[in-house]
């Protein structure tokens, strides 16, 4: 029998700009969103680490981090 002893997710993930919307209040609505994404992890307990958080050239902004996997000890993986 085999059972998890830890787990952790890898991602990267690009908030992008929205074409319907001037530059500027684009760029104020991604960094809304991806302030809204963090939130929402703390919000219901989710465990991560901001890895990298760039802006591309477009304004959009990419985002790596290792997050908890379900309710999984982490183990080493967030230190």
């Amino acid at each position: 029998m085999k059972r998890i002893q830890s787990a952790c997710l890898e991602q990267t993930i690009r908030f992008e700009l929205s074409e319907n919307l001037p530059r500027e209040e684009a760029a104020a609505a991604v960094r809304k969103e991806l302030e809204s994404y963090k939130a929402g992890m703390d919000r219901r307990r989710i465990r991560y680490r901001v890895i990298e958080e760039s802006t591309e050239p477009d304004g959009s902004i990419l985002l790596k981090i290792k997050k908890q996997y379900n309710s999984y000890r982490t183990g080493e993986y967030l230190q």
